[in-house]
């Protein structure tokens, strides 16, 4: 079937010329609703545009949020142990301080005797961090693995140092650095003149005379290994510091321990008297380090 045909003229009344258009039906329907259609098929392709695109955003709005709950957890991983470590160092400050008696009297420790309560060094050097810092810092994930291996890294670190905080408090307590006795000195160590014999001696330690009776104070922390009669000591007790400190006190009126106990720096051992090999009332006093005696007076406080 053939199309239909219509002519449109065009008449201009000034010069009279004449146009004249044919088009066909058809053809013109489909044009003029291809034309009323492109705005609506515009509109259908804008809205599965933006349809696509909020799919878009939700699918990386949820990963978004896991991301942020992952870095939340581990950001709250990380204040935890800043905290803990934090924590640490407070205690590691309060602990570590030593009363300015017990500081001086370690000062005059031999090296031996700290050396063997402090045991190797420690501390947090750049070098403990070279592993974590290796591979670099690049995503995010990748800074808080780092930050969490060196808060690690840290806490290892303190608590190595916590260790030797607390073996310099048990050497603090234990190095003997007060006077066993209310007294006054009447006789120091090394040479001298014997008492009894009047001839040349040495004077293993200190005596100390003091009123009959008067409480002897431990000078640190120790173990009793020794307490009852030992010859030309008298009534001896004799105290195992640790550290291969010993301490010794003679020619006791009355023992106040017995063997294995502990006691702590001012506790009452004993009492002065003049037990065993003495010319009076009095306390004799020696230290022993490492197996050889040592001049009391370097540790106490004068």
């Amino acid at each position: 079937m053939q199309a239909r045909r219509y002519t449109f003229v065009i008449a201009d009344r000034q010069t009279g010329a004449v146009r004249r258009l044919t088009i066909s039906l058809w053809p013109a329907l489909a044009a003029i609703a291809g034309l009323f259609s492109l705005p609506v098929l515009m509109g259908l392709g804008a809205r599965w545009s933006a349809s696509a695109a909020i799919n878009d955003l939700q699918a990386a709005k949820t990963t978004l949020q896991v991301e942020n709950a992952s870095y939340r957890e581990a950001t709250g991983q990380l204040a935890n142990q800043i905290s803990a470590l934090q924590a640490a160092v407070d205690e590691l400050g309060e602990r570590a301080a030593v009363d300015p008696t017990s500081r001086r009297a370690m000062d005059k420790l031999p090296t031996i005797v700290t050396s063997r309560a402090m045991g190797g060094a420690t501390g947090v050097s750049g070098n403990a961090f070279a592993p974590v810092l290796k591979g670099g810092l690049g995503s995010p994930d990748t800074v808080l693995g780092v930050l969490s291996d060196l808060l690690g890294v840290i806490g290892t670190r303190l608590d190595s140092v916590r260790d030797t905080v607390e073996r310099r408090r048990a050497l603090a307590a234990a190095t003997p650095s007060i006077w066993p006795v209310a007294g006054w000195l009447t006789s120091s160590y090394g040479n001298r003149t014997d008492p009894f014999t009047r001839g040349k001696d040495f004077h293993p330690g200190l005596d100390i005379s003091a009123e009959y009776g008067v409480p002897v104070l431990a000078t640190g922390d120790a173990i009793v290994t020794g307490a009852g009669p030992n010859g030309a000591y008298g009534n001896m007790v004799v105290l195992d510091h640790g550290f291969g400190i010993l301490t010794k006190y003679g020619h006791l009126s009355r023992i106040a321990v017995t063997a294995d106990q502990r006691v702590k720096r001012g506790d009452v051992i004993g009492y002065v008297g003049s037990t065993g090999r003495s010319t009076g009332s009095h306390l004799h006093y020696e230290v022993w380090m490492n197996g050889l005696l040592a001049d009391p007076m370097t540790l106490l406080a004068h």
